[in-house]
């Protein structure tokens, strides 16, 4: 667990997939009110998001919502025994273009059938480019497409973090543009990459790569190039 500003934690989660040790970053959110976790990772992660929620300072039993940054296995896969063992009712948001994978009405885009069946878990709020979440102090949608038909990310004014789900990846601190080999639509995921370069970004926080905190604005705008070349 690492903590960025007031109220926000980036996660670390690792899960063995054949031999190969993968790592994950949800977002943890709070304040007075709210206790949210930004994607929930994989089935079975359930304890060690407690005991990550519980160094920061966050019980468990505070977490009321859930914001899915898109509809990938790794990101919606942990939520239905999240929401089970809640100590209160946890409302769901994510984009409408998602929803219907993450509800199960539509298979998950890059599900591999093998691991058995797909998670399905409610959505109960749908949210929209530019729209201002009512959390700490005000969180903005950014409709971020191309990895998945309603992927999102998320930015925090006051603390000038963006929450990039999985729009870009990142290595030591280096900020490298979508995965492309998970990418479907790869020349729109590096159009919605240049729409970074309209905020000021002092933190970058990647799902897969963790924390970017240095020069954040200037690696985007020399990303948004790339994007128009």
């Amino acid at each position: 667990m690492n903590r960025i500003a007031d109220g926000i934690a980036q996660l670390e989660l690792s899960i063995d997939l054949q031999g190969h040790q993968m790592v994950i970053h949800p977002t943890l959110l709070w304040d007075e009110e709210n206790a949210i976790l930004v994607d929930t990772g994989f089935p079975g992660m359930l304890p060690a998001i407690q005991r990550e929620m519980e160094q920061a300072g966050v019980p468990f039993e505070r977490l009321n919502k859930i914001i899915f940054t898109h509809q990938d296995f790794d990101h919606i896969g942990g939520a239905p025994e999240i929401r089970a063992a809640a100590a209160q009712q946890i409302e769901v948001l994510a984009h409408e273009l998602d929803k219907p994978y993450i509800e199960g009405d539509k298979p998950l885009i890059k599900f591999d059938a093998s691991r058995g069946e797909p998670p399905k878990v409610k959505v109960d709020t749908t949210v929209a480019d530019g729209q201002v979440l009512p959390y700490l102090g005000g969180l903005t949608v950014i409709f971020t497409p191309g990895h998945t038909p309603g992927h999102i990310s998320l930015y925090h004014a006051k603390s000038h973090t963006l929450i990039t789900g999985d729009a870009i990846i990142s290595e030591n601190g280096k900020l490298l543009g979508p995965n492309e080999a998970f990418t479907p639509d790869v020349g729109e995921a590096w159009r919605s990459i240049a729409h970074f370069s309209d905020f000021d970004i002092e933190t970058a926080l990647c799902y897969h790569g963790g924390i970017c905190n240095q020069n954040v604005n200037d690696q985007f705008a020399q990303l948004a190039k790339k994007s128009r070349a």
